[in-house]
């Protein structure tokens, strides 16, 4: 807990520490004050009602009024100040949570789901606000008025106050008993809360999947099963806490009737005035409130502990992928590309196995295997998304590892099959990754990518915002606007992952020519099942099990009569010896 709260502080700008120190003092003070009133109303029966005396009634009621409107008056001072230092430590938070996730590794996200990480983000974010802004304030209320009130009280008769704080041991035995248990079921609790906002983030994400196979209802099920889940847990901690206040209540309501019984008897043994009980009475409250709150305040600082926990998680994890200590600057990437032995394996399986190979600066290689057999992995490789488990990269001669990954990913354009289009324009999207392109820029890669036409027909041209990952474009459009904002950056390689799937035959033509032309000297990664795509290439490599079974150009690996060949005889409408199928 300590950690926690000291990992908070550290959060908050230095210049908000002393609003947060003040407004602490002021609580403190506020804590003094409530003592003020409460002696005054013993002046008040004392000196006042008893001895029918009514001159001093006016000014002990103008210093009782002017005490209340100061409390108040700090008390809203105070507030201010604390949720003022409460949102700065959460936009801190906030923009380091963020920072902190551009850049964190591929493996990260494998394995942490998009709606654990919002609600980290935001429910766990808004519990450490609700730490800075009251939990830590009604902790300090809690003791000071219990202190305070319990030293008064003693002054003023301490064998009743003594028998009012033989309560308070039971109170905290209970207390404790209560923090024991709650804590592991705030942690399931969480966990259900996790588990339900990702069930809802993936079927906002995936609406369209759940629309096309009519699985409405499956989903909905499924979501009622998560939020049960939660609810429940929820109710398990409401039922512990519900079995826990009333004891509270009973031992605090008890307080007061000592108060008024033995009171009573002091009274009329002359060892107590009327306007002594009449502060024990005002004050008994301030014994027993705090042991009241506390059982709140722990479930409070429970929900805290664990929610902080998370984000301390999220914020102090350090990515695996990062640049290594001695990286070396390039000014750009361009274009040499070399694996040697490499190998990649994840929880003992082999994805990559002793693949070796080289590139040089503008050539093409490109990339044929089965579904699974690692031609995606490579990529992921060559970019660092991942580190190799053996043998090495080298891009320009340098070891990937050696890399600033800044530079290396940002001397890649990647165009992937699996688009994703940000809600923005369509320049915007285009220009993503250069923001000082020019519109005659953005059109003209627009144009090499054949996009440039069918946006020039978009209701607001290249102005147009085209949604979340390119609603209301054709899987062909997004593709072409997604290979435009690869090549937009001037990229050292450029990486085409079946980019031209979706687009018809002449289309995709017109692109092979384009990335013939390009402007700037670029080294071309293709990853295709169509011939066509890859036919000119320099390099074409097959991979099957993850593991190169065929090498070569076009005409070598026609002749090597394996698994190229055979997708050529399939594509191209030829039978086993090469010649043209009637039909074809």
């Amino acid at each position: 807990m300590l950690q926690q709260i000291k990992w908070l502080w550290d959060a908050m700008d230095k210049k908000y520490h002393k609003f947060h120190i003040l407004a602490i003092v002021i609580s403190v003070f506020t804590c003094v004050l409530l003592l003020v009133n409460p002696a005054l109303s013993q002046r008040l029966i004392d000196d006042v009602i008893m001895p029918q005396n009514p001159e001093p009634l006016i000014p002990l009621l103008l210093i009782m009024l002017g005490v209340k409107v100061a409390r108040e008056g700090l008390r809203y001072l105070m507030v201010v100040l604390l949720e003022k230092d409460a949102q700065n430590v959460i936009y801190n938070l906030r923009c380091s949570l963020f920072e902190k996730l551009q850049y964190n590794d591929m493996r990260f996200f494998d394995q942490h789901r998009a709606g654990d990480l919002m609600t980290r983000m935001s429910a766990d974010l808004d519990w450490c606000r609700h730490f800075l802004s009251y939990i830590d304030y009604r902790i300090i209320d809690a003791a000071c008025t219990f202190l305070f009130a319990g030293i008064y009280l003693a002054w003023v008769n301490w064998k009743l106050t003594v028998l009012l704080l033989l309560v308070t041991p039971v109170l905290m035995l209970i207390t404790k008993f209560f923090s024991a248990h709650v804590r592991p079921r705030f942690v399931a609790m969480r966990d259900r809360l996790s588990d339900m906002n990702a069930a809802a983030q993936e079927n906002i994400a995936g609406n369209r999947v759940v629309k096309a196979f009519a699985r409405e209802d499956y989903e909905e099920k499924r979501f009622e099963e998560k939020s049960h889940a939660f609810m429940n847990s929820h109710l398990h901690i409401n039922k512990l806490w519900l079995t826990f206040f009333p004891l509270i209540e009973l031992l605090a309501n008890g307080m007061m009737l000592i108060t008024v019984f033995v009171g009573g008897v002091f009274i009329i043994r002359g060892e107590l005035t009327p306007g002594e009980m009449a502060i024990f009475t005002s004050l008994s409250w301030a014994l027993s409130n705090p042991m009241r709150e506390l059982g709140n305040l722990l479930n409070d600082l429970q929900r805290f502990s664990t929610s902080a926990q998370k984000v301390m998680e999220l914020q102090l994890g350090k990515p695996s992928i990062h640049d290594e200590k001695g990286a070396v600057d390039h000014k750009n990437v361009k274009g040499d590309i070399e694996f040697q032995g490499v190998s990649y394996e994840v929880e003992g399986k082999k994805i990559l196995e002793d693949i070796s190979f080289h590139v040089k600066p503008g050539q093409t290689v490109a990339i044929m295997g089965p579904t699974g057999s690692g031609k995606t992995t490579m990529i992921h490789l060559l970019a660092r998304f991942y580190d190799v488990t053996g043998g090495s990269i080298l891009v320009d001669g340098c070891d990937v590892k050696r890399w600033k990954l800044q530079q290396l990913r940002g001397g890649i354009g990647t165009a992937t099959q699996d688009v994703f289009l940000f809600s923005d324009t369509v320049e915007g999207n285009v220009a993503f990754g250069d923001q000082d392109l020019s519109m005659d820029e953005v059109q003209d890669f627009a144009r090499r990518a054949a996009a440039d036409e069918f946006v020039r027909h978009l209701p607001e041209g290249y102005d147009t915002i085209i949604g979340e990952r390119g609603v209301g474009l054709s899987g062909g459009q997004r593709q072409r606007i997604a290979l435009a904002r690869a090549m937009a950056v001037r990229p050292g390689i450029l990486i085409m992952d079946d980019t031209t799937s979706a687009v018809d035959s002449e289309t995709e033509q017109y692109i092979q020519e384009q990335l013939r032309e390009l402007p700037y000297p670029c080294t071309k990664w293709i990853i295709a099942q169509r011939i066509s795509s890859m036919r000119d290439a320099d390099l074409i490599l097959v991979l099957r099990d993850g593991k190169i079974a065929e090498r070569g150009t076009h005409e070598e690996l026609l002749r090597q009569k394996g698994y190229y060949w055979e997708t050529y005889r399939l594509q191209y409408g030829l039978d086993e010896e090469g010649t043209q199928r009637e039909g074809a």
